[in-house]
């Protein structure tokens, strides 16, 4: 009941008017709602261009540069940063321009460790050699043999003095500013333990900047479907030294094993993300930077990082390939005995959609032991009260009766005080199955100790995505990611097609512990009685220490979400409902962890904002 809310409150005019949107539901169905919505979205203001977001946002003058140096100047104890440079057989150009980024740096405390991993081109070492010479900040080491990317780095990391290491490859570029957001990101959190930030790719020529990688803070759901922690990375020395630094054998994604290494025995709480583009990628022919596809390697050796990391932890969990993307995929194992999850699903006449959800609910659900509780919100149609008897006298199933006015919170409430489960299930009436694990792949992740919510992958009737997470403050209180694109879309980065962590998720199918709901004290009927309920909920979840997960392998369909309130009062109760999120929450609104602050706040479709 909360879906349309978040869709009307997107960027255009038809989005923000209820009464407009339920004017065009009356004369054109919800169907024509769709259309409209997507119309509108389509029709915003173009997504700001990532040249002109660098010249606007990224592109350091003098006076930035004075006043970042001024800033660097304050810091009391200013930490000494090793950059660790393995280094094989780069163009001479690139080996040049990437040592040339580092000297450039506005932060002046810093040394440069770079191995050689016995280049047979002459140029590399002269080149190296030289600059040696000429900076003392530099260090060097020739490997008399070729041992490959993770004994190179080895040797390049044993050169370092620094309390801090930098990775770095030998052909890519720091921006000037990079070890100088890092070093005042330390000084803020003096207890960090591992630092990122943001990148971007460059052309062979040094002149092109593409493809910028605007990342989220830490998700750990995300970070184990893939390495998106990437560059530029920095991490404590100690902790490198305390898990034995990089490991042959997992030559290609040597840094991803090493992260989870470290991951393991860190708070996660002390991963710091620098939202800023801090590293440039080279893009040369043979690189993982041109096309995932290049090192096929290293997906292997990234997999088998994974399964090791998963043995390690403990985890009743298996590793393996996603379905779709050079990504993993975490599957977890189910609770033995498996918990009874009671699935609660509000309704009111509309016989039609109730009895696709729940048949398709029945014949389609592999995992067993459940019950459907159905909340009859005051139905009047003969035929609906005639199926809803019928219903009752079904195995696993209950017919509950709310005769007092809509509320969608407070029905939900209800029928979790009477709910059997140790796991609730909100399932909208006008829901379907896809994915016949959808269920048990929910209650696996929300059975985990430090998950709340858990929400699903779903889709409009056409097969474009109706919901793939929660992302807050788009259109002034929260939006759904992806919205509108197609099923087969990968979305921002692989995020619309691997399992990661979202502030919030839709309770139109969300799955959580019964001991959680009431925990925090279910949804919040006095306040939002059908608007962003699902979103306060998930937020009091997370200030409770939970973490949320979406899963895009539990696919269903929406097919409709419009909400039961009067239409004579929707427009006012909508706006009370806008004001309560964004008084109780307007900071949270503003910081959206899982989202970038780069991102357009009129649109959520992880477009640069201005």
């Amino acid at each position: 009941m909360a879906l349309i809310s978040h869709r009307m409150r997107s960027p255009s005019d038809l989005l923000n008017s209820s009464r407009k949107a339920m004017a065009i539901v009356k004369s054109q169905g919800i169907q024509g709602l769709v259309k409209a919505l997507r119309n509108a979205l389509r029709g915003e203001e173009e997504a700001l261009d990532y040249q002109t977001w660098i010249l606007r946002h990224d592109t350091l003058e003098e006076a930035d540069i004075v006043a970042l140096r001024a800033r660097v100047s304050a810091i009391a104890d200013p930490p000494l940063i090793s950059v660790v440079m393995p280094v094989y057989n780069p163009p001479e150009d690139l080996l040049r321009a990437a040592i040339e980024s580092v000297r450039a740096q506005v932060y002046h405390n810093w040394e440069l460790c770079i191995a050689d991993d016995a280049s047979p081109a002459a140029h590399v070492r002269l080149l190296l050699a030289d600059y040696a010479v000429r900076d003392p900040r530099i260090k060097l080491v020739i490997r008399p043999s070729n041992g490959h990317i993770s004994e190179a780095t080895n040797s390049a990391f044993a050169l370092a003095s620094g309390a801090w290491v930098a990775l770095m490859d030998h052909d890519d570029l720091l921006s000037p500013n990079a070890l100088a957001e890092v070093a005042l990101e330390i000084a803020r959190h003096p207890d960090a333990e591992l630092i990122y930030s943001d990148e971007d790719k460059i052309d062979p020529t040094g002149a092109y900047r593409f493809e910028p990688h605007f990342k989220p803070d830490f998700s750990r759901e995300l970070f184990r479907a893939q390495n998106y922690l990437n560059h530029l990375t920095v991490h404590r020395a100690a902790n490198i030294r305390a898990v034995g630094a990089w490991r042959k054998g997992f030559e290609g994604s040597q840094d991803y094993d090493l992260n989870l290494r470290i991951f393991e025995r860190i708070d996660p709480s002390k991963i710091r993300h620098v939202p800023k583009i801090l590293y440039h990628w080279r893009a040369v022919e043979g690189s993982t930077a041109a096309g995932g596809e290049q090192k096929t390697y290293a997906y292997s050796a990234g997999l088998s990082a994974l399964q090791e990391h998963v043995a390690r932890s403990g985890l009743r969990a298996t590793a393996e390939p996603a379905p779709r993307g050079p990504f993993y995929r975490l599957r977890l194992g189910l609770p033995e005995p498996q918990p009874l999850a009671s699935l609660i699903i509000p309704t009111r006449d509309r016989l039609d959609m109730l009895s696709r959800c729940i048949g398709s609910i029945r014949n389609k659900t592999t995992y067993a032991n459940y019950e459907i509780i159905v909340v009859d919100n005051g139905s009047t149609e003969q035929e609906t009260r005639r199926y809803l008897d019928a219903l009752a006298e079904e195995p696993r199933t209950r017919v509950l009766r709310y005769d007092k006015p809509f509320n969608y919170a407070a029905i939900n409430n209800f029928a979790v005080g009477e709910a059997a489960g140790t796991v609730i299930g909100l399932v909208n009436n006008d829901i379907e199955v896809i994915s016949p694990d959808w269920l048990g792949e929910m209650i696996s992740w929300a059975t985990q100790p430090d998950i709340g919510c858990v929400g699903a992958k779903l889709y409009y009737a056409d097969d474009t995505i109706q919901h793939a997470g929660v992302v807050l403050g788009v259109g002034g209180v929260a939006n759904h990611a992806h919205l509108m694109e197609a099923r087969t879309a990968f979305g921002y980065f692989g995020r619309a097609v691997v399992l990661n962590n979202y502030s919030a998720v839709t309770g139109a199918c969300l799955v959580v512990r019964k001991s959680i709901y009431e925990e925090i004290g279910g949804l919040n009927e006095k306040d939002l009685a059908v608007a962003f309920n699902d979103v306060d909920f998930c937020l009091r979840v997370r200030e409770a220490g939970y973490s949320n997960v979406w899963t895009p392998y539990a696919e269903l369909y929406h097919l409709e979400s419009v909400s039961r309130g009067k239409d004579d009062h929707l427009n006012s109760r909508f706006q009370r409902e806008v004001a309560y999120m964004q008084r109780t929450w307007g900071k949270a609104l503003q910081t959206d962890p899982f989202y970038s602050p780069h991102f357009s706040r009129r649109s959520p479709n992880f477009s640069i904002g201005g």
